[in-house]
Parts: structure tokens; sequence; C-alpha cells
């Protein structure tokens, strides 16, 4: 039987049921029609990307230096310099992140002092990369005295990723079963024997995989270093800790923003950025596979 129009309404505005199917029915609308939109943006973003890049993107590109002005030549240098920041920056920032996030974890007692650390660590997280670069700028570039070299910039990218690993380290943390603590000390174990010998071997997945994605977040840094570490050119490979570095997403950055003739640079601008989109892709698929494998562990 056809029901009018004003018999739907009627119920839509009477029943609070049926109101509450209609606003999942929206909300569930306006939630795929927004992932749907994002997607096909990066679908078109990449395939831009690819259709300008991946002509110029081969083995001498990526093993030669840049030349005449940087519209001809490879990335080799913003390659090197990419992976001293980012290796670099984890080389600082996970010791510090899992002291932090086991101290946070497994010694710290309920207390304001422990909820003040956890909301600075919540707040820089969502921090902009741009005040990272000028926190880095005005105190490891000019207080400490490092000059723009690439020592500045891992500094800096340290402190922009300690939350990212402090976060997945303390979650991983806190799924590890309490049992195996209380076992542990049964057996006569200390509280530091049962966290180095039982809690951390545990947690070792969510470790490499907050590792992992601390490195992504570093390699695709701009803000960060643009201050600290990065020059626009280079023609030697750096030699020491305090000497300026390129870097592939400052040099996609110098190449959109000057140069005398930018149309002739988009090949290489593309190619770069496809360079950094597989590098940052890879990493995060080897985080979301470690994680799905430690999952499937069995306990």
């Amino acid at each position: 039987k056809r029901r009018p129009i004003s018999w739907f309404v009627a119920q839509f505005l009477v029943r609070p049921s049926c109101r509450r199917t209609y606003k999942e029915y929206a909300g569930l609308f306006m939630i795929k029609t927004g992932a749907w939109i994002v997607v096909a943006l990066f679908l078109a973003s990449l395939g831009y990307i690819c259709y300008h890049g991946a002509g110029t993107l081969s083995p001498s590109f990526l093993s030669s230096f840049p030349e005449k002005m940087m519209e001809e030549g490879g990335i080799l240098p913003c390659i090197i310099g990419t992976a001293i920041l980012s290796i670099g920056a984890m080389a600082v920032a996970l010791p510090l992140g899992i002291v932090c996030a086991v101290w946070l974890n497994e010694y710290a007692k309920e207390g304001p002092l422990k909820k003040l650390i956890t909301l600075a660590v919540a707040n820089l997280a969502g921090v902009p990369s741009i005040v990272f670069g000028l926190f880095g700028l005005a105190f490891f570039v000019t207080v400490c005295g490092l000059g723009v070299s690439a020592i500045a910039g891992i500094l800096t990218l340290a402190v922009l990723t300690l939350p990212i690993v402090i976060n997945t380290v303390r979650e991983t943390l806190s799924q590890i079963p309490n049992s195996w603590r209380e076992s542990s000390l049964a057996l006569g174990a200390s509280k530091t024997q049962t966290v180095l010998r039982t809690v951390l071997p545990a947690a070792l997945p969510g470790i490499l995989t907050g590792a992992i994605l601390g490195l992504a977040r570093a390699a695709g840094e701009t803000s960060a270093i643009m201050f600290t570490a990065a020059v626009v050119s280079t023609t030697n490979l750096p030699n020491s800790p305090f000497a300026a570095v390129m870097s592939l997403p400052y040099h996609i950055y110098v190449l959109a923003t000057t140069g005398m003739n930018p149309d002739k640079a988009v090949p290489i601008q593309c190619a770069t950025a496809l360079v950094l989109l597989m590098t940052v892709f890879a990493l995060n698929l080897m985080a979301f596979y470690i994680r799905q494998k430690s999952s499937k562990r069995p306990a």
C-alpha cells in the first residue's frame, strides 16, 4: 500500500526511533561521501605526480647531483640528507620516547604530575610543524650555537616525533596483560626486571611500529627543517654533523617557489615527490605489517 509523503513526515516528527534511523542514514551518507572525496583527491594528486614525474625517474636521477639551477640532474644529496635527518631524529627520539612511555605506564602514580605530562604530550602531538621549526631556530640554531646544520635539524625533528613515539609505545604497553607482570613479580623478579625482561620484549612490535611511524613523519617534514638544517643546493655530500644538508620535501618546496623557469622544473619536482611518497608509503606499509603480524601472534 502506497503511503502519502505526509505519513512519512509525521512518522519522522513523532517517532523517535524513526527519527534516529534517518539521522543515522544521513550521518553515514555524509561520512562515506567525505571518505570518497578524500580518496578521489588523493588519487587525482597521485595521478598528476605520476603522469609528470614517472618519465624523469631513473637510476641516474637517483644517483646524480642537481645541475643548472636544479632544472636538471638528480636528487642524490636530497636522498642522503633525508636519510640522515630522519634516522638521526629517531636515534634521539626513540630512547627518550621509550623511557617516557615506560615511566608513564609502569612507574608513575596517578596524580597531577602524570596528568600534566600526559596533557603536554597530547598537546605536542597537535602542534603545527612550523612551530617546531621556529623553536629549533630559536633554541638549537641560535641559543645552542649549532647553526643551520644536520644536528640542529635532527634535534628539531626528534622533538617533533617524540609525541608519536611516546603515544605508540604507551598504547602498546597498556595492551600487555597485567597477569604477565603479576606472574613475573610472583616468581621473585623486581619491578625493573619485570619491565626489562617481560614487558618490553612483549612490546617490541609496537615499539618498532612507533619508530617506523616517527621515521615516516620525520622524512616528510619541511617546515621543521626549513630554518634549521636545509639548504637550497649543494655540490658536496655532508661530511660533518654541523654541515647543512638538502632534503626531499624542502627540495620540492624550492623547485615550486624559486627558479627562472618553474614549468621546466615540474618533471623534477614531481619525480622528487614520487620518490618521497614511495618512501613514506613503504615505511607506513612496514609499520602496518608489523602491527598486523604482532596482533596475530598467540599470547
